[in-house]
């Protein structure tokens, strides 16, 4: 726990959840009778069609202020479930149960708890969500708002990197409308671009589904083409929707594309997760050596098939893949922590760094405007 109050809080939540649990309405969901205010209402949970009969899920509660946990293995919610905290594809048979928690540490009330089970008896290998990025204007178009987001400015990121992230539509300098640094061109492909509008300045994008969407479990695909120069690290990857309580790596790393500088002899790709006790030395990673003749900056599909106890990362061909990550693979790490089945969904970020600790600067021969290509973001089924 992080302060005294949070020890307390949390506390004082499992004594109401077991009050309701035992007698209804006449614990701290009784309102009156404890002298304690009415309980939220309880969540709703609504669905919007993703593909192929899978849907995607959000849960909300109409009581202001008021906190969602849930849970999808059938278990009932209780404070060390996860919070609820953007919308997520349901793609296989479970059990949303959820419910909603208000007031403070001396007055917490807890609502009934809201249960909705999905069948949607999908196939394995169904596509269930996609980004295609088409694009049947005639002119750049913004990403699709109602999957993308953006980390903006140049904070470094915790990498010392020297790129200033824009959004879509920002024209605080050094970021431009004109020239958008992440765009759907009319060729269908999300074009994040890597530009230096004066010397030392250096703009590119971050985007990134938090909020918006996420997933848990299944078989993720980017199809990508990566920029190969001094400086350039584009990367496609995942985080836990509870970084937002849990902080990183506690929520969980997952690199499905990876990759530094120029051209390598052979040319490579990294995977690997990150997660309490198993970050950057200590952390599970691996190249994958493209074939004689082949480089990363040519369009491969880079794959990642995550279920539960296991990561495996594959390039254009999901019936091989070069790593495979388990539970056990942290028994010689101690203190490492598998964050990847705590019952959260991950949302996917898209980038290209300029600079940081692990590329170095760009120099002379890094040519800009550079970009870093997509031609889709997928997620099926297992």
């Amino acid at each position: 726990m992080r302060s005294d109050e949070t020890t307390l809080k949390a506390i004082l939540l499992s004594s109401a959840l077991l009050m309701c649990a035992c007698g209804g309405g006449s614990g701290m969901n009784g309102g009156a009778g404890r002298g304690v205010g009415n309980p939220p209402a309880a969540p709703t949970i609504s669905t919007a069609a993703a593909q192929n009969g899978a849907v995607i899920a959000s849960i909300a509660s109409t009581t202001p202020g008021a906190i969602i946990f849930y849970t999808v293995d059938g278990n009932p919610p209780t404070p060390s479930s996860q919070q609820y905290q953007a919308p997520f594809l349901v793609a296989s048979s479970l059990t949303v149960n959820a419910i909603a928690i208000a007031g403070n540490s001396s007055a917490l009330t807890v609502s009934a708890v809201t249960s909705q089970a999905f069948t949607p008896n999908i196939p394995s290998g169904t596509l269930a969500w996609s980004d295609e990025f088409t694009n049947s204007g005639g002119a750049a178009a913004q990403p699709n708002p109602a999957f993308w987001t953006y980390d903006t400015g140049n904070s470094g990121f915790g990498n010392n990197e020297l790129e200033n992230y824009c959004a879509w539509g920002s024209s605080a300098s050094p970021c431009s409308t004109t020239n958008p640094s992440a765009f759907v061109g009319t060729d269908g492909y999300l074009h994040i671009e890597a530009q230096q509008p004066s010397a030392g300045v250096y703009t590119s994008a971050r985007l990134k589904t938090q909020g918006l969407f996420s997933f848990q479990y299944g078989r993720l695909e980017v199809r990508a083409r990566v920029p190969e120069a001094q400086g350039f690290w584009p990367a496609a990857w995942l985080m836990g929707n509870n970084i937002a309580t849990v902080n990183w790596p506690a929520c969980g790393e997952q690199d499905v594309l990876e990759r530094v500088n120029g051209p390598g002899s052979p040319d490579w790709n990294a995977g690997s997760v990150h997660g309490t006790g198993f970050t950057g030395g200590t952390g599970l990673g691996t190249l994958y050596d493209f074939p004689n003749g082949t480089t990363a900056a040519a369009w491969h599909t880079y794959g990642m098939i995550w279920s539960r106890g296991s990561v495996a990362y594959y390039i254009d061909d999901p019936t091989h893949p070069y790593a495979t990550y388990t539970t056990s693979s942290l028994s010689s790490l101690s203190g490492a922590v598998w964050p990847f089945d705590a019952g959260q969904s991950n949302f996917i970020l898209l980038n290209l760094a300029v600079g940081g600790s692990w590329p170095g600067s760009p120099d002379r021969t890094t040519p800009f405007p550079s970009e870093l290509l997509i031609d889709y973001v997928r997620v099926y089924t297992n």
